[in-house]
């Protein structure tokens, strides 16, 4: 207990640091006035461009399989300890508290919680993602393919206790796109090349 106790605390800290918000501030960007108004990779791109974008999704990746491969180098005899640092981190980054618990929605960390745990299971969800965006244009629905597929898997594969770690993230993420879901069903969601356009981009 005591392992996934501070796994969580160290995954959730390091869950909340934000390259998104780092970046609007070095370029006079209020990047929770634009776009979507969120502060993960998918507003950074629509709002400071593509590089932006990929920075802030490398970083949100990145923090989740530290969180991961950290809590199992300081409890290599703990089964869980590497999925709860790495449930921790999407959830930092969903909520962080330095941020007033407004943080991104959570894709670019859970993809890293992933990635941490099975690569190979990480490269099949980065392949069926980029298919679900290219062919919808929308990221939300790659989102909730990975939120949701990560857990059963989980179950199938590891064990319930697992599958629960994952499922508290996927739950998390899920009530962040609420607003997706609205603006999908009212046609008023952003898409993936409306946002890769420039078009909405913020002025300098």
């Amino acid at each position: 207990m005591i392992p996934c106790l501070i796994s969580a605390v160290l995954g959730y800290l390091l869950g909340c640091s934000n390259m998104a918000l780092y970046l609007a501030r070095l370029h006079g960007v209020d990047i929770r006035a634009s776009g979507s108004g969120n502060l993960g990779a998918s507003n950074a791109m629509t709002t400071m461009g593509w590089g932006a974008g990929v920075l802030t999704a490398v970083h949100d990746i990145g923090k989740s399989v530290l969180a991961v491969y950290l809590a199992r180098l300081l409890f290599p005899g703990s089964a869980y300890a590497g999925l709860t640092a790495g449930a921790a981190s999407v959830v930092g980054h969903i909520f962080p508290v330095f941020f007033h618990f407004r943080g991104g929605k959570g894709l670019a960390s859970y993809f890293g919680m992933i990635l941490a745990v099975n690569w190979k299971l990480a490269l099949v969800f980065f392949v069926i993602n980029v298919v679900l965006t290219v062919v919808t244009d929308y990221i939300v629905i790659a989102t909730m393919f990975t939120v949701l597929a990560f857990p059963v898997w989980a179950a199938l594969k590891l064990d319930w206790i697992s599958c629960a770690i994952t499922a508290a993230a996927s739950l998390c993420a899920i009530s962040r796109h609420r607003d997706n879901f609205r603006r999908l069903a009212n046609g008023t969601e952003i898409g993936l090349r409306r946002a890769g356009s420039g078009k909405l981009r913020v002025k300098k």
